[in-house]
């Protein structure tokens, strides 16, 4: 049984049709990518499987359990949470309200406690700046705030959306080599990112979105060498 399932999933804005009806699953353990042009649905596939967005129809099943309807909140306490587009860290807030903000499923001052150490170890530059306004932090460092932020509810799945987005090429390294390090630690990953070809590297299969619709999946290392892929989303 697949950890993640979404059948037939569709979401409206108005009259115009966002996501036409697509189809994927996540196994535990996975990293899986959603690429796509701007405008394919990738961050409302995130959004909607999430409960930020309402569905005009389709399911989407956490662990066997129908999550279709139900409120943001509730998901996260069933185990997946998700890293925004753009971060959305509360500036006004320093890094470690931030973290605490986080943990608000998570009561039990042993867990905090615990989580909070694995988050600073994960990301040292984040204990360093503890006590720093979170809207002072580099935009690398507040993505990492976002991903430390997401990991405090212990998710079983972390849902990503454009981590790499607005960020230096070493930043862009050391966050996916966060993510891969999340992974190995034991949470699934489902990655939504504009940059293909690191996305296809580290993950295990792969969707392909295009208007709304699955086109293409597979092993992420056959379509890292796909020549339709390579020229549509690899410039090359």
């Amino acid at each position: 049984m697949a950890l993640l399932e979404v059948k037939d999933l569709q979401v409206y804005y108005g009259m115009i049709q966002a996501l036409k009806g697509i189809s994927f699953n996540v196994d535990k353990g996975e990293i899986i990518a959603l690429i796509g042009a701007n405008g394919a649905g990738k961050t409302t596939t995130l959004q909607a499987v999430t409960g930020l967005l309402p569905k005009k129809a389709g399911t989407v099943t956490l662990n066997g359990t129908d999550i279709t309807k139900l409120p943001p909140h509730k998901i996260v306490k069933m185990g997946m949470a998700h890293v925004p587009e753009g971060r959305r860290v509360f500036a006004r807030l320093t890094v470690y309200q931030n973290l605490n903000m986080g943990a608000y499923t998570k009561r039990d001052k042993d867990a905090f406690s615990k989580n909070l150490e694995m988050v600073y170890e994960k990301f040292p530059r984040l204990k360093e700046r503890r006590n720093q306004l979170a809207g002072t932090l580099s935009g690398g460092e507040q993505q990492m705030l976002a991903m430390g932020r997401a990991l405090m509810s212990q998710p079983g799945i972390l849902l990503m959306d454009e981590p790499s987005m607005g960020l230096s090429p070493i930043y862009v390294n050391e966050i996916f080599q966060i993510i891969e390090e999340v992974s190995a630690s034991g949470t699934t990953v489902l990655l939504v990112e504009q940059n293909a070809k690191k996305a296809l590297s580290i993950a295990d299969r792969a969707y392909v979105l295009e208007t709304g619709n699955v086109v293409l999946e597979g092993k992420a290392s056959d379509l890292l060498n796909d020549e339709s892929i390579k020229k549509a989303y690899l410039g090359e």
